[in-house]
């Protein structure tokens, strides 16, 4: 059984979260610049099975498109053509940012940590790849 690996992807930057081999355990793995998002995740395959790979999806409380709904269907294509093996998906990823920061208040992080915008998108990822493994 492979990986499951999500991604909140952002115009900068890009929150990364995978599974354990099993896929019981959901963890935060880093943020990358989303420039060097594909050059990541192709050594990421590289070492690591990846059975599917877990897009957030934006929407507005309305369901309509965000300014980056757009970007993110892109980036679905893209990952399809360059991992025909796995299998993509698209999770809702509202809220996901509100849950991240709490989660982090709650685990006790000061102020300044919280702060630092990589640690709330894999976070954020985390989350994603939470809610995906709980809907299956």
């Amino acid at each position: 059984m492979g990986r499951i690996v999500a991604l909140d992807f952002g115009l900068k930057r890009t929150g990364i979260a995978m599974t354990d081999e099993l896929q019981i355990i959901a963890s935060p793995l880093t943020t990358v610049d989303s420039a060097e998002l594909m050059v990541f995740l192709k050594d990421l395959m590289l070492k690591n099975q990846v059975d599917t790979i877990v897009l957030g999806e934006p929407k507005r409380l309305n369901n309509e498109d965000t300014h980056i709904t757009q970007n993110v269907y892109l980036l679905k294509e893209a990952l399809e053509k360059e991992f025909p093996l796995q299998k993509i998906e698209l999770v809702d990823e509202r809220f996901t940012s509100k849950m991240a920061m709490q989660s982090m208040i709650d685990g006790g992080l000061k102020k300044k940590q919280r702060q630092e915008k990589g640690a709330l998108d894999s976070v954020s990822a985390t989350i994603i790849l939470q809610s995906y493994m709980n809907q299956r």
